[in-house]
Order: C-alpha cells, then sequence, then structure tokens
C-alpha cells in the first residue's frame, strides 16, 4: 500500500502559498496556484490532498495530514454538502476544491489519516519543509519533484 503525506504553505496567510506530496518517505510532487495569486494554507492543504489522491490512481493508499479541516470536509461535511446541491447556510468556502477534491476522494481506495502537525513526526515535518519549498519557489500547478 502507498503512504503519502501531505501539506500545504502560505506566508503570509493568506499570501504565496505551495504544496508537497511525500510518497513512500520520498519527496514526491510540490506545487501551487496555477495563477500567481495570494492563497491560503488550507486551500494548499486541500489540493496537495488532491495531488496525493490523483498520483494514487485508485491504487489501495493511506494519506496522512495535519489539515484536520479537510479530512473533516471529505468524511463529514461534504456528503452534506452534495446532497444539499452544494448549498450551505454561509456559502462553502474553497467550493472550486472542495467539489473536485470530494469527487476523487469517493472514487478512490484512500484511508484518510490525521497526524499531528508540528510535533517531530518526520514524514509530516518533510511535508511541511516540501510545502515551504514549493512556496518560496513559486510553483505554479503541479510539479515532480523527480523531475
Amino acid at each position: 500500500m502507498i503512504t503519502y503525506y501531505t501539506d500545504g504553505s502560505a506566508s503570509p496567510n493568506p499570501g504565496p502559498g505551495g504544496f508537497a506530496v511525500i510518497k513512500n518517505g520520498q519527496p514526491w510532487l510540490i506545487g501551487g496556484e496555477a495563477e500567481p495569486v495570494e492563497t491560503t494554507n488550507i486551500r494548499m492543504e486541500g489540493m496537495a490532498l488532491f495531488a496525493a489522491l490523483k498520483d494514487a490512481a485508485g491504487q489501495n493508499c493511506e494519506i496522512c495530514s495535519d489539515s484536520e479541516f479537510w479530512i473533516n470536509v471529505l468524511n463529514k461535511w461534504a456528503p452534506n454538502w452534495e446532497a444539499n446541491g452544494w448549498v450551505k447556510k454561509g456559502g462553502i468556502k474553497n467550493l472550486d476544491i472542495v467539489k473536485p477534491l470530494y469527487a476523487e476522494y469517493q472514487a478512490s481506495k484512500a484511508k484518510l489519516t490525521w497526524v499531528r502537525g508540528h510535533v517531530g513526526t518526520e514524514l509530516n515535518e518533510l511535508a511541511d519543509e516540501w510545502a515551504n519549498r514549493a512556496r518560496e519557489q513559486k510553483v505554479r500547478g503541479i510539479s515532480s519533484v523527480t523531475g
């Protein structure tokens, strides 16, 4: 089974952003918004999850994320939002990410695991380091780390 660690970064928040995907212990994918716009760490976390799901291409995998928010979106909130026509009182932030991410997750064989961030978990720290690199390098779209 494939194991992924994902993370997102924006500094300041909102501001320039980046994300990273660590696959089986190795930096694998980095990315950012397609256009040079201000973004948030929440958006980058969601984009990292999406990139990992796309990379897994339906294979069994575990995706470890320190974003409890996105795990709740996919497992708790999106099913109700979808059933209600993607409408909720006050609106749904980042709906442009939520809808495709939820569809990709539903079609996947992924297990989502929450890990506490910034407590020394080696691969979570590695994902954070590479997400910051992606932000600093102003990566647009998704790029392979391996070339």
